[in-house]
């Protein structure tokens, strides 16, 4: 199926839902596998139907510098535990997004530029938008029950691992250095967590992303 038209399809099917909250949606994979780009699509399409869509960007929901590295800066198991503040998402975000909550919720906790703690961004949700938040790892402890759907984006280890590279090799200084960090703790933490978790048999919905331009609907 082509992009535009499974992007079609799963906005659709999500619309659909309609719960009496908003509708939280999770897109989870391994580092690379495109969940960044697929959830702001996924919003765009969502709210080009006249259903409120929010994009939560999960740089605004990692732990501090000091909690991010305490296992080591090449550390996977440190990556997997400690790189994002799900407590925060949890408390500030999809509690109050589900069942009974005020629908007021915090876009970010903080600035992952500049380190700094952010207390005071707050928005409210209308009660029949749809919020997507993209990140790896969200499924199972805090968050556990807290999502209405999960998408899993699965990809080929190998394919998911060059696109982060290519990607990150400016920030962590250049292509080997990219590789080796990939290596040593980026693809090493996806290890754990699809071992431990299994998040591709706890999403409630599996798309092959492999080819972004030809996703394949794998199970809903």
């Amino acid at each position: 199926m082509r992009r535009p038209e499974l992007i079609a399809e799963l906005a659709g099917a999500l619309i659909a839902r309609r719960p009496d909250h908003p509708l939280r949606v999770g897109i989870d994979g391994v580092c690379g596998a495109g969940k960044t780009i697929f959830a702001s699509e996924l919003a765009v399409e969502i709210a080009s139907r006249g259903t409120p869509a929010t994009r939560i960007d999960s740089d605004g929901f990692h732990h501090v510098r000091e909690r991010r590295y305490r296992q080591g800066r090449d550390s996977a198991r440190g990556y997997y535990e400690d790189a994002y503040d799900f407590g925060a998402l949890a408390d500030l975000v999809l509690l109050p997004l589900g069942p009974g909550g005020d629908l007021v919720y915090a876009t970010a906790v903080h600035d992952l530029a500049t380190d700094a703690v952010i207390s005071d961004a707050f928005a409210r949700a209308p009660a029949d938008a749809v919020m997507v938040f993209d990140a790896t790892f969200i499924q199972g402890g805090v968050l556990e029950g807290l999502w209405d759907e999960v998408v899993f984006l699965d990809v080929d280890e190998t394919v998911a691992a060059a696109r982060g590279v290519a990607r990150d090799a400016a920030a962590l200084g250049g292509e080997d250095a990219a590789r080796r960090a990939y290596n040593a703790r980026y693809m090493a933490a996806c290890r754990l967590y699809l071992e431990e978790r299994k998040p591709r048999e706890g999403a409630s919905i599996v798309i092959d992303n492999t080819d972004p331009a030809e996703p394949v609907w794998v199970s809903r």
